[in-house]
């Protein structure tokens, strides 16, 4: 399966977890590949509004281009949703961050597994569920 389908599949996953967690969410067409700044997901509840960024890797760390998190920013600050890069590692759970939280190199951003683990916020927290549900 090439990087495409996989991504596709991680941002479908996130869509049925949202769903699942009683949110609603869409993927959006052409993110990534067209000129305008959409994030991968939007999810909506209850007049909170999520622009996610998403992203799974087997490696130890990800890598996003300085564009995409403009991007998520710049969509975030025109719509006022709560922007979030959604990483998730191999045999881990997702893990969402703020555009802030990302470690910064001279061209780009990343995010190691070891920021994700101890920084990032489980889903749960990210859609504001008590602990442990």
């Amino acid at each position: 399966m090439g990087a495409k389908a996989k991504g596709t599949d991680a941002e479908r996953e996130l869509v049925h977890l949202l769903w699942a967690n009683a949110w609603a969410a869409a993927r959006v067409a052409g993110s990534g590949s067209i000129k305008y700044p959409v994030p991968d997901i939007l999810a909506s509840k209850d007049k909170r509004n999520l622009a996610i960024e998403c992203k799974v890797t087997k490696s130890e760390n990800q890598y996003l281009t300085k564009e995409e998190v403009a991007d998520l920013k710049k969509f975030a600050g025109i719509t006022g949703a709560e922007p979030y890069i959604a990483v998730r590692f191999a045999r881990e759970d997702w893990r969402f961050l703020s555009p802030g939280d990302l470690d910064v190199t001279p061209t780009q951003f990343v995010v190691s597994k070891k920021l994700a683990l101890e920084h990032g916020k489980a889903l749960g927290d990210v859609l504001g569920r008590p602990k442990g549900i």
